[in-house]
């Protein structure tokens, strides 16, 4: 006698409950361990008062002029406190620091500074600039933080024509 054979005919199921429980847990953590590119900004002030809005006399008005020759810092009232020249072809920023946290010591209430940019100046000296106007590097209590000096950069151009000028030697120094 001879037996039939009867195949049996099941569909077969996929069984993706492996890969979905991986998708499950490898999506929220690739997102989270993703870093989004950031973006810094900085706030600017643009000089300018209001129509009929006079300025106050008694006012200090500190103003630091960026040129590619070098650094200048004076007060708007009193003329030049100090010229920085450029030294081995860069920007002393370290001396511009401490003439002022000098400055701010003297002055602690006062935020603002005039950051007058002249032709021929790159984005990165600019940058640099304006970091050194904010803020520097102070040690509290064993840790270094970024201390305040002028946080409220106003950003103005000098002018085609502007030169840096002679730094005062042995000169009266009325406003630091």
């Amino acid at each position: 006698m001879r037996r039939r054979h009867r195949r049996l005919t099941a569909s077969a199921e996929l069984d993706i409950t492996a890969f979905l429980n991986l998708m499950i847990v490898l999506v929220p953590v690739l997102l989270l361990g993703m870093v989004f590119s950031q973006i810094r900004m900085i706030e600017l002030n643009f000089p300018g008062m209001e129509t009929g809005e006079a300025p106050d006399a008694e006012s200090f008005q500190l103003v630091v002029t960026l040129l590619p020759e070098g650094l200048e810092v004076a007060d708007s009232e009193r003329g030049l406190i100090e010229a920085f020249p450029v030294a081995g072809g860069r920007q002393n920023y370290a001396a511009l620091s401490s003439l002022l946290q000098r400055i701010k010591g003297r002055v602690p209430e006062k935020t603002d500074v005039t950051l007058q940019v002249g032709p021929n100046v790159d984005y990165q000296t600019l940058v640099t600039a304006m970091d050194t106007l904010r803020s520097y590097p102070a040690v509290v209590a064993a840790s270094v933080v970024e201390a305040e000096l002028f946080p409220d950069v106003a950003l103005v151009s000098a002018g085609e024509t502007r030169a840096l000028a002679a730094n005062p030697e042995n000169g009266d120094r009325e406003g630091a």
